[in-house]
């Protein structure tokens, strides 16, 4: 088995600039702006020659190639995702491909529950292809939807959104998304739990997280 590395130390690991620690700390992440479908496709190409003993998750489109690496036998980064990165890197320097860090995210939405088993099966129907993930979490087993949170309440709050977004950010992200938010009208609602995450809020008090993960 791989051993498991903290999202620091897997960002400070030589070769890895491209790549960012995401959502959990459970996916290290990097989206590489091709230009076309058919460098893209090159890319994919040669992730594919590489990853003979570790499947990432690749997101194909016209202009882009999303990765994201992760171990299903370990809960975090590992030195064999570190390889992995260092190698993706340098198959898309060879094809002039730079990666973008800023467009590194993971949206989830969080709801309010008094009594978490008594709504979780409701969303878990509704989303259908959804699978329950612990008592308190539902995901895309693709990897490619949002994931829900269900966040416990200890009692009512009438005058609260009972659901809100959370975005996870790189952390080298985060400030300038704060502040793109401010500029667009926003407010900060608390920063009681900074640098972990900020809540924000539009003109009309709609709720959202910008979190960090380690």
């Amino acid at each position: 088995m791989p051993d498991r590395l903290t999202t620091q130390e897997f960002e400070a690991s030589a070769g890895v600039g491209d790549w960012r620690v995401i959502w959990g700390g459970n996916w290290a992440c990097a989206l590489f702006r091709t230009g076309s479908f058919a460098t893209g496709v090159a890319l994919v190409q040669a992730i594919g020659d590489l990853a003979a003993a570790n499947y990432p998750d690749v997101d194909l489109r016209p202009e882009s190639v999303t990765v994201r690496l992760f171990s299903p036998d370990v809960d975090g980064p590992t030195s064999r995702d570190v390889e992995m990165a260092r190698q993706i890197s340098a198959a898309a320097r060879a094809l002039g491909v730079a990666a973008d860090p800023a467009a590194v995210q993971h949206v989830q939405v969080s709801i309010d529950a008094l009594v978490i088993p008594d709504v979780l099966p409701f969303w878990h129907a509704v989303l259908g292809c959804y699978d329950e993930v612990g008592d308190a979490d539902l995901a895309d087993p693709e990897r490619r939807l949002p994931s829900f949170w269900f966040q416990q309440m200890d009692a009512p709050r009438p005058q609260r959104n009972r659901i809100h977004i959370d975005v996870y950010l790189p952390r080298d992200q985060v400030e300038a998304r704060i502040a793109a938010a401010l500029a667009a009208g926003g407010h900060i609602v608390s920063d009681a739990n900074a640098p972990e995450w900020w809540t924000l809020a539009d003109s009309e008090g709609n709720e959202v997280d910008l979190a960090v993960w380690g």
